[in-house]
C-alpha cells in the first residue's frame, strides 16, 4: 500500500544562484557529511546539488511533513547502489516518523536535463505478514 508520492522539479539556475550567494553554507545545510564529500568531488556540482535538493523535497512531500515536525534536510541522505541506482538512507526524526506512520520501503528516481533536476519518491506502508493456509 502506498503512504505517499512526492515529486519535485528544480531549476538548476536557482541552485547555482543560491550557491553563489551563500557559498558552501548552502550545500552544508542541505547535504549530509557523506553527501558533501561527494559534492566537493563532483564534476557537475550544481546538478549534483539540484538533484539532491529535489530528492529531499520529493521525499518530504511523500512523507507529508515538509520541513515540519522536526524533519531536517540532513536526516535524508541519497546514496547509490554499486550499479548506480539511487536510494534513500533515512535517520533521526525522519526514521521516527516512518515508524509512527508505519511506512518503510521507499523508491527514488532522479533525472536532470535542460537546466532542470527532477525527483520522484514513492513511500510504501509496511504491510504485516498475515498467517495463511500452509501451501504444500
Amino acid at each position: 500500500m502506498i503512504h505517499g508520492v512526492g515529486i519535485d522539479l528544480v531549476q538548476t539556475s536557482r541552485i547555482a544562484a543560491a550557491l553563489e550567494r551563500f557559498g558552501e553554507r548552502f550545500a552544508q545545510r542541505i547535504l549530509t557529511d557523506h553527501e558533501h564529500r561527494r559534492f566537493r568531488q563532483a564534476r557537475r556540482r550544481v546538478d549534483f546539488l539540484a538533484k539532491h535538493f529535489a530528492a529531499k523535497e520529493a521525499f518530504m512531500k511523500a512523507l507529508g511533513t515538509g520541513l515540519r515536525q522536526g524533519v531536517s534536510w540532513r536526516d535524508i541522505e541519497i546514496r547509490n547502489e554499486p550499479l548506480g541506482r539511487p536510494y534513500l538512507h533515512l535517520t533521526g526524526r525522519v526514521r521516527e516518523l516512518l515508524e509512527y506512520y508505519e511506512a518503510g520501503e521507499c523508491h527514488l528516481s532522479l533525472c536532470d536535463e535542460g537546466g532542470y533536476a527532477a525527483a520522484n519518491v514513492t513511500l510504501l506502508k509496511r504491510v504485516p505478514l498475515r498467517a495463511g493456509p500452509n501451501p504444500r
